[in-house]
């Protein structure tokens, strides 16, 4: 690990930092309630997509307390689209434990590593932004600029590396910035040496010391494992209208989508009658098959190839919640799977 090129990015990250950095809510103050719960909101999740959430979830959850307090349906409601709801649990797992230490976080990485859900990244920041520690938060924004500024072919899906990188650049944190240094890496990745693109070059910051642009390696740069194919599922979702009433049922306490609401659903992919026949075996007593669409939803190895058919039924039977259109919408946590049909009530 090239260390020495890793200080030399020291400097002109943090001038570049102080007049390009984007106006971002959770970092209006390095209050570490605001930090971790945006950094917990950022996994997988654009920044554009968070600012909405981040700003409903406040208002309902304004410290560790009242995140602590939440029952759990509002919880997954507030988070409803985010996905990785297991993000949710534990979330409110970490925030009832530093309630029950009168609100007050731990300091150091190595404390911060001890809660529910905080893993390397989350600590990093959490330490280096609101508490100046020279900890590195290396998520794959810091990768990818690491990966071409000392031209580094290594696999960043490697834990090692991982784990080396952050050893690395924790060791050039300068005093008294550790928060903006940390904060500098992530703004450059997010905006200058994007992913997906080619790296700004012109306007970036670390252009004179980047070994890849110098080299012209960038574009087979970062490595990573080729992806996995996604496996695919075929399903038939069902929209049973009782009277202005839907079909509801909970998912299972493990697995995917664990304890969330979803509408009655099947394995593979039934024509009208087939779908008539199933909702007459839940004992509905169907009457009409109004319409079906095919649609898809993509987990990070799965893809769901869903079928969704509208069927109107006399029975609201005890084995489903039904709930009218407005409750559906105002109370329960639905996936995105499954709120993607929310046209069809």
């Amino acid at each position: 690990m090239d260390t020495q090129r890793l200080s030399q990015t020291v400097q002109p990250l943090l001038d570049w930092y102080r007049g390009h950095a984007r106006v971002l809510p959770w970092r209006a103050a390095r209050e570490p309630y605001h930090v971790w719960l945006s950094e917990i909101m950022l996994q997988q999740t654009r920044v554009e997509a968070v600012r909405g959430y981040y700003a409903r979830f406040l208002a309902a959850a304004p410290d560790v307390f009242a995140l602590a307090a939440l029952p759990e349906a509002q919880l997954l409601k507030l988070w409803e689209g985010l996905g990785y709801y297991n993000r949710a649990r534990k979330a409110q797992e970490c925030a009832r434990e530093i309630a029950a230490r009168g609100g007050v976080w731990p300091d150091t990485v190595e404390g911060l590593l001890a809660l529910p859900g905080i893993g390397p990244y989350t600590a990093g920041a959490i330490a280096s932004i609101c508490f100046e520690r020279p900890a590195a938060a290396v998520d794959g924004n810091v990768l990818r600029v690491c990966a071409r500024v000392l031209d580094d072919a290594t696999l960043i899906d490697n834990a090692a590396h991982k784990a080396a990188l952050t050893a690395a650049l924790s060791a050039c944190y300068p005093a008294g910035h550790c928060g903006d240094f940390t904060q500098a890496l992530m703004e450059l990745g997010a905006t200058v040496c994007i992913p997906n693109g080619a790296p700004q070059c012109g306007r970036c910051p670390l252009a004179d010391l980047c070994q890849a642009r110098a080299t012209g390696q960038w574009r087979e740069l970062p490595c990573r494992l080729p992806k996995r194919k996604r496996r695919q599922e075929d399903w038939t979702v069902f929209i049973l209208d009782c009277g202005g009433r839907f079909a509801l049922e909970q998912r299972g306490p493990s697995g995917l989508l664990a304890g969330l609401w979803q509408f009655p659903n099947v394995p593979g992919t039934l024509g009208s009658q087939a779908a008539l026949d199933q909702a007459a075996r839940w004992g509905t007593e169907p009457t009409d098959f109004q319409r079906s669409a095919d649609r898809t939803h993509i987990f990070t190895h799965i893809q769901w190839n869903l079928r969704c058919c509208r069927i109107v039924c006399r029975q609201a039977i005890p084995a489903f919640r039904w709930m009218t259109a407005e409750e559906i919408r105002a109370q329960v946590p639905l996936p995105t799977a499954f709120r993607q049909f929310l046209d069809f009530i």
